[in-house]
Protein backbone atom coordinates (compact mmCIF):
# COMPACT_ATOMS: atom_id res chain seq x y z
CA UNK A 1 0.00 0.00 0.00
CA UNK A 2 2.83 2.36 0.92
CA UNK A 3 4.62 1.55 -2.32
CA UNK A 4 1.44 2.23 -4.30
CA UNK A 5 1.11 5.65 -2.70
CA UNK A 6 4.73 6.43 -3.49
CA UNK A 7 4.23 5.45 -7.13
CA UNK A 8 1.05 7.53 -7.39
CA UNK A 9 2.82 10.52 -5.86
CA UNK A 10 5.73 10.08 -8.26
CA UNK A 11 3.39 9.85 -11.27
CA UNK A 12 1.56 13.00 -10.13
CA UNK A 13 4.83 14.93 -9.78
CA UNK A 14 5.99 13.80 -13.22
CA UNK A 15 2.70 14.78 -14.85
CA UNK A 16 2.72 18.11 -13.00
CA UNK A 17 6.24 18.92 -14.14
CA UNK A 18 5.36 18.00 -17.73
CA UNK A 19 2.28 20.22 -17.60
CA UNK A 20 4.30 23.13 -16.23
CA UNK A 21 6.99 22.65 -18.83
CA UNK A 22 4.41 22.52 -21.61
CA UNK A 23 2.78 25.83 -20.66
CA UNK A 24 3.50 28.69 -23.03
CA UNK A 25 4.92 32.12 -22.10
CA UNK A 26 1.45 33.58 -22.67
CA UNK A 27 -0.16 31.13 -20.24
CA UNK A 28 2.50 31.85 -17.63
CA UNK A 29 1.97 35.58 -18.08
CA UNK A 30 -1.78 35.15 -17.57
CA UNK A 31 -1.09 33.23 -14.39
CA UNK A 32 1.23 35.97 -13.09
CA UNK A 33 -1.36 38.68 -13.83
CA UNK A 34 -4.25 36.85 -12.22
CA UNK A 35 -3.63 38.69 -8.93
CA UNK A 36 -4.94 41.89 -10.52
CA UNK A 37 -8.70 42.57 -10.78
CA UNK A 38 -8.41 43.39 -14.51
CA UNK A 39 -5.74 43.04 -17.17
CA UNK A 40 -5.13 43.02 -20.92
CA UNK A 41 -2.29 41.24 -22.73
CA UNK A 42 -1.40 42.79 -26.08
CA UNK A 43 0.79 41.17 -28.74
CA UNK A 44 3.24 44.05 -28.95
CA UNK A 45 5.65 42.52 -31.47
CA UNK A 46 6.76 39.24 -33.04
CA UNK A 47 9.73 38.06 -35.03
CA UNK A 48 11.44 35.02 -36.51
CA UNK A 49 15.21 34.52 -36.54
CA UNK A 50 17.49 32.17 -38.43
CA UNK A 51 17.81 30.81 -41.96
CA UNK A 52 17.94 27.02 -41.94
CA UNK A 53 16.60 26.51 -38.41
CA UNK A 54 14.21 29.24 -37.34
CA UNK A 55 13.42 30.49 -33.85
CA UNK A 56 10.16 32.30 -33.11
CA UNK A 57 9.54 35.08 -30.60
CA UNK A 58 6.73 37.14 -29.11
CA UNK A 59 6.82 40.32 -27.08
CA UNK A 60 3.83 41.23 -24.92
CA UNK A 61 2.53 44.47 -23.51
CA UNK A 62 0.47 44.17 -20.34
CA UNK A 63 -2.03 46.71 -19.03
CA UNK A 64 -3.38 45.96 -15.57
CA UNK A 65 -5.63 47.76 -13.10
CA UNK A 66 -4.91 48.10 -9.40
CA UNK A 67 -7.49 49.22 -6.87
CA UNK A 68 -6.96 52.59 -5.26
CA UNK A 69 -6.75 52.38 -1.48
CA UNK A 70 -9.55 54.87 -0.83
CA UNK A 71 -12.11 53.63 -3.39
CA UNK A 72 -13.09 50.90 -5.83
CA UNK A 73 -11.58 52.84 -8.73
CA UNK A 74 -8.69 51.33 -10.65
CA UNK A 75 -5.35 52.85 -11.55
CA UNK A 76 -4.01 51.41 -14.80
CA UNK A 77 -0.36 50.70 -15.49
CA UNK A 78 1.38 49.25 -18.52
CA UNK A 79 4.59 47.31 -19.10
CA UNK A 80 6.33 45.90 -22.15
CA UNK A 81 8.11 42.63 -21.46
CA UNK A 82 11.21 41.06 -22.96
CA UNK A 83 11.23 38.84 -26.03
CA UNK A 84 10.15 35.27 -25.26
CA UNK A 85 10.71 32.25 -27.47
CA UNK A 86 7.60 30.35 -28.51
CA UNK A 87 6.83 27.22 -30.58
CA UNK A 88 6.27 27.68 -34.31
CA UNK A 89 2.71 26.42 -33.97
CA UNK A 90 1.85 29.22 -31.54
CA UNK A 91 3.62 31.76 -33.74
CA UNK A 92 1.45 30.67 -36.66
CA UNK A 93 -1.71 30.69 -34.53
CA UNK A 94 -1.16 34.34 -33.55
CA UNK A 95 0.25 35.54 -36.88
CA UNK A 96 -2.79 37.75 -37.61
CA UNK A 97 -3.06 39.45 -34.20
CA UNK A 98 -0.16 41.89 -34.02
CA UNK A 99 -1.11 44.91 -31.89
CA UNK A 100 -4.29 43.30 -30.57
CA UNK A 101 -5.44 42.10 -27.17
CA UNK A 102 -4.93 38.31 -27.12
CA UNK A 103 -6.00 37.61 -23.52
CA UNK A 104 -7.77 39.61 -20.83
CA UNK A 105 -9.53 39.59 -17.48
CA UNK A 106 -12.67 41.68 -17.03
CA UNK A 107 -14.25 43.35 -14.00
CA UNK A 108 -16.36 40.25 -13.28
CA UNK A 109 -13.17 38.23 -12.78
CA UNK A 110 -13.61 36.18 -15.95
CA UNK A 111 -10.64 35.56 -18.23
CA UNK A 112 -10.88 34.99 -21.97
CA UNK A 113 -8.75 34.73 -25.09
CA UNK A 114 -10.84 36.97 -27.36
CA UNK A 115 -8.87 39.04 -29.87
CA UNK A 116 -9.80 42.71 -30.28
CA UNK A 117 -8.33 46.25 -30.44
CA UNK A 118 -6.71 47.43 -27.19
CA UNK A 119 -8.96 49.41 -24.86
CA UNK A 120 -12.24 48.59 -26.59
CA UNK A 121 -13.47 46.62 -23.57
CA UNK A 122 -13.62 49.89 -21.57
CA UNK A 123 -15.42 51.89 -24.25
CA UNK A 124 -19.14 52.14 -23.52
CA UNK A 125 -18.57 51.77 -19.77
CA UNK A 126 -20.03 54.91 -18.16
CA UNK A 127 -17.58 54.56 -15.33
CA UNK A 128 -14.79 55.66 -17.66
CA UNK A 129 -16.44 58.04 -20.12
CA UNK A 130 -19.46 58.90 -22.23
CA UNK A 131 -20.71 59.07 -25.80
CA UNK A 132 -20.59 62.45 -27.49
CA UNK A 133 -21.58 63.76 -30.91
CA UNK A 134 -19.18 65.48 -33.29
CA UNK A 135 -19.96 68.24 -35.81
CA UNK A 136 -20.95 65.63 -38.42
CA UNK A 137 -23.50 64.04 -36.12
CA UNK A 138 -21.37 60.94 -35.48
CA UNK A 139 -21.31 59.48 -31.98
CA UNK A 140 -17.82 58.92 -30.52
CA UNK A 141 -16.39 57.87 -27.17
CA UNK A 142 -14.93 60.50 -24.83
CA UNK A 143 -12.97 59.51 -21.71
CA UNK A 144 -13.54 61.34 -18.44
CA UNK A 145 -10.62 63.53 -17.45
CA UNK A 146 -9.51 61.10 -14.75
CA UNK A 147 -9.25 58.31 -17.32
CA UNK A 148 -8.02 60.33 -20.30
CA UNK A 149 -4.65 58.60 -19.96
CA UNK A 150 -6.28 55.28 -20.93
CA UNK A 151 -6.25 56.32 -24.57
CA UNK A 152 -2.46 56.64 -24.29
CA UNK A 153 -1.96 53.47 -22.22
CA UNK A 154 -3.86 51.44 -24.81
CA UNK A 155 -2.43 53.28 -27.82
CA UNK A 156 -5.80 54.77 -28.80
CA UNK A 157 -4.65 58.38 -28.98
CA UNK A 158 -4.41 58.48 -32.78
CA UNK A 159 -8.16 58.49 -33.38
CA UNK A 160 -11.56 58.34 -31.61
CA UNK A 161 -13.71 55.23 -31.32
CA UNK A 162 -17.01 55.72 -33.10
CA UNK A 163 -20.17 54.11 -31.84
CA UNK A 164 -20.81 52.13 -35.04
CA UNK A 165 -17.33 50.66 -34.75
CA UNK A 166 -17.85 49.77 -31.10
CA UNK A 167 -21.25 48.21 -31.87
CA UNK A 168 -19.56 45.95 -34.43
CA UNK A 169 -16.90 45.07 -31.87
CA UNK A 170 -19.58 44.14 -29.32
CA UNK A 171 -21.30 41.91 -31.87
CA UNK A 172 -18.05 40.10 -32.69
CA UNK A 173 -17.28 39.64 -28.98
CA UNK A 174 -20.68 38.04 -28.40
CA UNK A 175 -19.92 35.60 -31.21
CA UNK A 176 -16.40 34.93 -29.94
CA UNK A 177 -14.85 36.08 -33.23
CA UNK A 178 -11.71 38.24 -33.61
CA UNK A 179 -12.49 41.90 -34.32
CA UNK A 180 -9.97 43.82 -36.42
CA UNK A 181 -11.82 47.14 -36.64
CA UNK A 182 -13.73 48.29 -39.70
CA UNK A 183 -11.92 50.93 -41.74
CA UNK A 184 -15.15 52.01 -43.44
CA UNK A 185 -16.12 53.86 -40.26
CA UNK A 186 -12.98 55.99 -40.60
CA UNK A 187 -12.94 56.73 -44.31
CA UNK A 188 -10.68 53.87 -45.39
CA UNK A 189 -10.89 50.27 -46.57
CA UNK A 190 -9.93 47.04 -44.87
CA UNK A 191 -9.11 46.33 -41.24
CA UNK A 192 -7.69 48.80 -38.75
CA UNK A 193 -5.95 46.41 -36.36
CA UNK A 194 -4.13 43.11 -36.53
CA UNK A 195 -1.09 42.31 -38.65
CA UNK A 196 -2.69 43.68 -41.84
CA UNK A 197 -4.40 46.64 -40.15
CA UNK A 198 -3.81 50.26 -41.12
CA UNK A 199 -3.28 51.45 -37.53
CA UNK A 200 -0.83 48.62 -36.85
CA UNK A 201 1.24 49.48 -39.93
CA UNK A 202 1.47 53.08 -38.74
CA UNK A 203 2.42 52.30 -35.15
CA UNK A 204 4.73 49.29 -35.57
CA UNK A 205 7.12 50.09 -38.45
CA UNK A 206 9.94 47.92 -37.04
CA UNK A 207 7.92 44.75 -37.52
CA UNK A 208 7.27 45.48 -41.18
CA UNK A 209 10.88 46.51 -41.80
CA UNK A 210 12.04 43.15 -40.40
CA UNK A 211 9.42 41.37 -42.48
CA UNK A 212 10.62 43.02 -45.71
CA UNK A 213 14.25 42.27 -44.83
CA UNK A 214 13.44 38.60 -44.18
CA UNK A 215 11.53 38.29 -47.44
CA UNK A 216 14.44 39.83 -49.36
CA UNK A 217 16.89 37.48 -47.66
CA UNK A 218 14.74 34.46 -48.55
CA UNK A 219 14.38 35.67 -52.13
CA UNK A 220 18.13 36.21 -52.43
CA UNK A 221 18.82 32.79 -50.94
CA UNK A 222 16.45 31.12 -53.41
CA UNK A 223 17.97 33.04 -56.33
CA UNK A 224 21.47 31.96 -55.32
CA UNK A 225 20.33 28.33 -55.09
CA UNK A 226 18.91 28.50 -58.61
CA UNK A 227 22.12 30.07 -59.95
CA UNK A 228 24.26 27.40 -58.28
CA UNK A 229 22.09 24.62 -59.72
CA UNK A 230 22.29 26.12 -63.21
CA UNK A 231 26.07 26.52 -62.87
CA UNK A 232 26.51 22.91 -61.75
CA UNK A 233 24.24 21.72 -64.56
CA UNK A 234 26.27 23.65 -67.15
CA UNK A 235 29.55 22.32 -65.78
CA UNK A 236 28.16 18.78 -65.87
CA UNK A 237 27.10 19.26 -69.50
CA UNK A 238 30.56 20.55 -70.45
CA UNK A 239 32.26 17.57 -68.78
CA UNK A 240 29.85 15.21 -70.51
CA UNK A 241 30.60 16.67 -73.94
CA UNK A 242 34.35 16.61 -73.27
CA UNK A 243 34.18 12.97 -72.24
CA UNK A 244 32.19 12.13 -75.35
CA UNK A 245 34.76 13.79 -77.63
CA UNK A 246 37.61 12.03 -75.89
CA UNK A 247 35.90 8.70 -76.49
CA UNK A 248 35.85 9.34 -80.23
Amino acid sequence: MKHSRKYLTLIFLVLFSIACGASTPLERLKSNLNKYPEYSIILEDMREDGNFFKDYYHRYKTVYGQKESSSDSLTFQSEIGDWVEIPKKEFDNYANYLGMVVASKSADGKTNNDKYPPGYQYVGNQRYGQWRTDSNGSSFWSWYGKYAMMSTVFGMFNRPVYRNDWNSYSDYRRRGAPYYGDGSYYGSKGSMYGTSGRVTKQTKPNFYQRKVANERARSSKFSNKVKNRVRRSNMSSVRSRSSSRGGK
